[in-house]
């Protein structure tokens, strides 16, 4: 059997007395798509700052590619292919959105290098690919602040995909989109699974219904139940402590 790509094992988080996660474990297969769900409170962004070494567990190990992360700084492990984009997008707003994806797409971090960098033709090549790739080619030379707050989430999304992640962690992708915007989300995040695990957090049920993807359940920490969204629905625990009636 191949080894997960990512894998939590038993894994607690104790914020002075609080555990924010119980013995969690769960484990993700290369190219896999993954939604997670929960009330507030349920753990689900700790969850993610474990992953990617924002908070160390107070017991249980976190592995990527078989070998453990526990204690690395979240820049090495970001280095190591694993990508986060928060609820808020991190976009430069003053920049154009063809420069944003420069800075995020070129090997050469280095700020003050960057500023002056001559981009090659593979990273052009691939700036002009992830734009046309989201929708985002006829706004290229618009400043990202000029955006939609939709596109903006595209471009976010186009950001940590230029970095070249295996993994990437969507926290909350269509949170304030309008329809149209949720609709051609869930489209992307489909498209962008196989060739990454891609994760998502989301609490809109009508969006994790169109991603289609198997659905982690976590209350208090813990993880309550896994299976297809219908499967989850209609289970008597979820139904009880997150839709918070019993039938």
């Amino acid at each position: 059997m191949a080894t997960p790509i990512l894998e939590l094992s038993d894994v607690s988080v104790d914020f002075d007395g609080f555990f924010a996660l119980t013995d969690l474990s769960i484990a993700l297969e290369h190219g896999e798509l993954r939604s997670i769900i929960g009330p507030n409170g349920a753990g689900k962004t700790t969850f993610l700052d474990v992953i990617t070494g924002k908070v160390k567990p107070t017991k249980g190990s976190v592995s990527l590619r078989g070998s453990s992360i526990v204690g690395l700084s979240e820049q090495k492990i970001s280095n190591l292919g694993v990508g986060r984009k928060f609820q808020t997008p991190r976009v430069f707003e003053k920049l154009t959105v063809a420069r944003n994806l420069e800075l995020a797409a070129s090997p050469n971090k280095a700020p003050f290098q960057l500023m002056f960098e001559k981009l090659n033709s593979t990273v052009k090549d691939e700036v002009h690919r992830l734009m046309d790739y989201v929708g985002l080619a006829p706004f290229a030379k618009a400043e990202a602040g000029s955006l939609s707050h939709g596109q903006k989430q595209w471009l976010a999304i186009s950001m940590l995909v230029a970095q070249s992640p295996d993994i990437i962690l969507l926290d909350e992708p269509v949170a304030g989109l309008t329809d149209d915007e949720t609709n051609k989300t869930a489209e992307l995040i489909k498209s962008l699974a196989g060739e990454h695990t891609v994760v998502v957090i989301e609490h809109d049920m009508e969006f994790i219904r169109d991603l289609g993807a198997p659905v982690t359940v976590l209350h208090q920490g813990q993880k309550l139940t896994e299976g297809t969204l219908e499967q989850v629905k209609a289970d008597p625990k979820v139904i009880e402590v997150y839709l918070g009636q019993s039938d």
